[in-house]
């Protein structure tokens, strides 16, 4: 059951993703953000009176801080690094950082994997890479990057995946009487941190009508996702769930296919099929 969470949270935060770069295409990076993790924390505020008999401490509120903390600063990262690098290269190098981070802290954590569990966690994070291969051309008309830009890329790239994986890790510190407040407050820093830039910056945060619905949409399965994600990471092992929980690339590349018409290069139905042969391993020995 835990590993099906996980797995339904890779799902959904790969779908959330999907709808939120077309979010993206219709509005600057900075209004799409502020607009789609706005709309998962109204979502959840609503749903306030399910969370009225949790048991909210300290650490709670810390861990849960923390998590938007980490979480603002690694979705910042992330779109900095897509707009100056190859997509081929930050993404993999970005969600394998995020995989890698709650490995490490699961380990010190004192959390111990079986043979079979390490080597689906190794192809996993294989498959993570494979899937962010895009062996199509880029448009004629994008310049040439330098090798000073790309380097630059991968530095922002490795500290997004490093912030991402510090989510997964001060989520999985919060406990289970606190229910979903920890989601609330960290979705609740995340949004202030954002409003904070656009307004600092002067830069416009709203989003087209005709975008609203999906920033709506996306915020609402960013929300479920981070809500499966706690769930399996308070009755499972750091290590394995978030594992599990990023393989999200594939679905985003299965919804690129199937909904936009997109073709998969070999390198990313080879990982596609590693996912699965990954979660084979990790299911069956968790």
């Amino acid at each position: 059951m835990i590993s099906l969470f996980a797995l339904l949270a890779a799902a959904v935060y790969g779908a959330a993703d999907f709808v939120g770069g077309m979010v993206a295409k219709r509005a600057s990076t900075l209004a799409a953000v502020v607009a789609t993790q706005g709309a998962g924390l109204v979502l959840l505020l609503l749903a306030t009176p399910l969370m009225l008999g949790a048991v909210v401490t300290a650490n709670d509120v810390l861990f849960g801080s923390l998590a938007g903390l980490t979480g603002s600063v690694g979705v910042a990262l992330l779109y900095r690094g897509l707009a100056m690098g190859p997509m081929s290269v930050v993404a993999p190098i970005t969600a394998v950082c995020a995989v890698v981070i709650p490995l490490i802290a699961g380990l010190l954590f004192g959390e111990r994997l079986t043979p079979l569990a390490a080597l689906g966690v190794a192809v996993a994070i294989a498959s993570v890479v494979l899937l962010g291969q895009d062996t199509a051309p880029g448009p004629a008309n994008e310049p040439p990057r330098s090798a000073a830009q790309v380097a630059q890329a991968v530095r922002i790239a490795l500290a997004s995946g490093v912030a991402i994986g510090g989510f997964f890790v001060c989520l999985g510190q919060t406990a289970s009487p606190a229910g979903l407040w920890p989601l609330a407050i960290s979705r609740t820093v995340s949004v202030t941190v954002f409003m904070a830039v656009a307004l600092a910056t002067r830069q416009a945060w709203q989003v087209p009508a005709a975008a609203i619905p999906s920033a709506i949409a996306c915020g609402a399965m960013d929300m479920i996702a981070n809500g499966l994600y706690l769930v399996a990471v308070r009755q499972g092992q750091l290590s394995l769930v978030a594992t599990l929980a990023s393989l999200y690339p594939a679905s985003t590349v299965l919804l690129a296919r199937v909904v936009l018409g997109e073709r998969l290069g070999r390198l990313q139905q080879v990982g596609v099929a590693a996912a699965v042969a990954a979660i084979v391993l990790i299911v069956s020995n968790s």
